[in-house]
């Protein structure tokens, strides 16, 4: 009988790695772990017991891009321009520069002995809690992570949920100021921890760990993100304009006056909103006929003075709506593991009592096209080809993700990507009839949601100094998290009394701040305030409503934006080619000047605006650092500063400080 054992001079495998075409595995027992190239400069990582599921992330199609690898004794690595990892025995994983060796992020093991720097704890049915942990580096600065309310800009040392709530989105990208960044690649619910000691990625349940990683400057991983998740369309002459909203217009006749009004008054107004409760039933996606008796009429005559109607779009479906039963038959909404499909409560017209209501499945290919048919028979056949998709978290209450089951899986696996599908509704029913501008103001989003035409906004905020302050970190985080379309209420939604001198200063502020936002929009509750009924309307939220000296104020921030919309899309332009967000923090443009990465309350527009917003009741005044590596003009006073130096600058209620970069020309003043 042959021996079972080889021979000294026969080859003995090292390791257990395979090089698979150019991607690296490595195995051992059940875990498998798959390494590949996935664009320029950018590696995929996959982990799974025994095998790998169909990708239900936000990666789209694989770019062309091959990996080296390498199998050594005790090791293996793969390489793809500017990144390496390298694989040990035991299958821990290290990130780094090709050119210098210099580690930009390790797996870390999340104890000495068991388990390794991955773990799978089962949740049943071949469904695991999943632990991915990394290494914690001191001085680290982690940035994006979608929104939040929390007034962080750097995400170090936080714990983050990764659940879809309103005025929090969840997107998991981060870039780090070590020169690399990473996307969780999951849409499980869970959470991250940015910890002193490690880094740790959690999903409650799901079946794989999958992550993405790239290296370079901020540019160029802004770049290899939407090379890979998707680019923005281009934003249209029109959405860089100014909005018009609040809650609520009740009639056609009160929102039209409003549009005459900014007409006669010669202030350019491109798009003014239909808010919620227009509707006959929730989940019928379509006017109530007694309060919106000619959308025809009105949409026409909006075209006349230059202006586009935006109507509000919920994915709920109350008991009530006509739409209730066909999309109940054809399993359209999403089904309850226990229970009635029944995912929250809510006014509705013709009840005395909240109804209960369920969200349509927008994982479900037929159930995206059921909604946009109806949007279309009840929308676009007036000419309405703006649609704003509130509440679209979605907005389940309670918040039992687990007894969600939708057609891409079970809700703890699958929720968080619901605001991304959602909008791809919209986006590939408006292609479908031969739209090509296609903009969705949405409350949520997920990584890829920019590539469906999805302009996030901030949700429902509070109307105060300090959740402006919160904002301007807010915005900056979305920007590195992929999403180039972003606005806030401005004003904040909850609350605002026009009356209020403080409230007048802040709306003021607010103006000065949203005027160099992607998008400019004003909304908000404002009082005198009403409980929650299809009766609602909260108070006058104009630019006209704050008294004389803030209206001629809001007319010069107003007219600012239409001087510098031009600039404004050159910007967007760049973000739908390059993947470049139009505003991003400091260091986005000066990576290399140390002081701009501590830099937290102004940010660049574009390559040749500083912006630094006022943020705080009574400040004239304000410390503003302007970067090294160029010069800095004031337009107001024409003086120019060399760069890395802090300014002084004045903050008249007026204006807030803006500085042009090396003799930039733009109509600021």
């Amino acid at each position: 009988m042959p021996s079972v054992f080889p021979k000294a001079d026969d080859e003995i495998p090292t390791a257990p790695f395979v090089d698979e075409a150019g991607a690296l595995t490595w195995r051992s027992g059940h875990e498998v772990v798959r390494i590949e190239a996935w664009g320029p400069d950018s590696l995929r990582v996959r982990a799974a017991l025994d095998h790998f599921i169909d990708d239900h992330g936000a990666l789209a199609e694989r770019p062309a891009a091959s990996g080296t690898v390498k199998i050594v004794d005790g090791g293996a690595s793969i390489s793809v321009g500017a990144i390496t990892a390298e694989v040990d025995a035991e299958g821990r994983l290290r990130f780094l520069r090709t050119e210098t060796g210099e580690e930009l992020l390790a797996e870390q093991p999340i104890h000495f002995w068991w388990p390794g720097p991955r773990n799978f704890t089962a949740r049943g049915n071949g469904y695991q809690r999943l632990e991915q942990c990394f290494a914690s580096y001191e001085g680290e600065q982690l940035f994006g992570l979608g929104q939040h309310t929390h007034g962080r800009l750097d995400q170090k040392g936080l714990v983050v949920d990764l659940v879809q709530r309103n005025a929090e989105v969840s997107i998991p990208f981060v870039v780090s100021n070590r020169g690399y960044g990473l996307l969780w690649n999951n849409p499980a619910v869970g959470r991250v921890e940015l910890g002193a000691s490690a880094t740790r990625w959690v999903a409650d349940s799901a079946r794989q760990i999958d992550y993405w990683v790239t290296a370079g400057t901020p540019a160029q991983i802004a770049a290899r993100y939407a090379g890979v998740t998707g680019h923005a369309p281009m934003l249209p002459d029109w959405a860089a304009g100014f909005w018009q909203s609040k809650l609520r217009y009740r009639t056609q006749d009160e929102l039209l006056e409003v549009a005459r009004e900014y007409h006669r008054r010669g202030l350019a107004l491109s798009v003014i909103v239909c808010d919620f409760f227009h509707w006959a039933q929730l989940g019928d996606w379509r006017f109530e006929p007694s309060e919106w008796p000619d959308p025809q009429a009105m949409v026409d005559e909006l075209a006349t003075m230059g202006t586009r109607l935006m109507v509000s779009v919920w994915p709920s479906v109350s008991l009530l709506s006509s739409n209730y039963q066909p999309m109940l038959d054809a399993g359209y909404l999403i089904a309850s593991e226990a229970g009635p499909p029944h995912h929250a409560d809510w006014p509705d017209r013709g009840s005395a009592v909240r109804v209960p209501v369920s969200f349509y499945d927008s994982s479900n290919q037929d159930a995206r096209h059921y909604l946009w048919e109806q949007l279309a028979t009840n929308y676009y056949r007036y000419g309405i080809k703006i649609f704003w998709l509130d509440a679209c978290e979605p907005e389940i209450r309670p918040g039992h993700v687990d007894n969600l089951r939708l057609a891409a899986g079970p809700g703890a696996e699958v929720l968080n990507r619901y605001p991304t599908d959602h909008a791809r509704a919209v986006y590939e029913g408006m292609h479908a009839v031969g739209e090509t501008e296609v903009v969705s103001l949405i409350r949520s989003a997920w990584a890829g949601s920019q590539r469906w035409g999805a302009a996030l906004w901030s949700g429902d905020i509070t109307a105060t100094f300090e959740s402006l302050t919160a904002q301007v970190r807010a915005g900056l985080n979305v920007a590195i998290s992929g999403i180039p379309w972003w606005t806030t209420d401005i004003g904040g939604f909850h609350g605002g009394d026009p009356s209020s001198p403080t409230y007048r200063e802040l709306i003021v502020r607010w103006f000065q701040y949203g005027v160099w936002c992607p998008l400019f929009r004003l909304h908000g509750d404002r009082l005198p305030r009403a409980p929650l009924s299809q009766a609602m309307s909260g108070g006058p939220n104009e630019v006209w409503s704050y008294g004389e000296e803030v209206y001629e104020i809001l007319v010069g921030v107003m007219a600012l934006r239409e001087r510098i919309k031009p600039y404004v899309l050159e910007q967007m332009a760049l973000a739908s080619s390059e993947g470049v967000p139009p505003m991003r923090p400091v260091w986005f443009d000066f990576p290399d000047d140390p002081e701009a990465w501590a830099v937290d309350d102004q940010f660049c527009f574009g390559p040749s605006v500083l912006v630094a917003p006022v943020t705080e009741l009574g400040a004239r005044s304000r410390r503003v650092y302007l970067p090294a590596g160029a010069t800095w003009t004031d337009p107001w006073t024409g003086q120019t500063i060399a760069g890395g130096t802090w300014a002084d600058a004045d903050a008249p209620l007026e204006h807030i400080p803006v500085y042009l970069r090396d003799g930039a020309q733009l109509p600021v003043r």
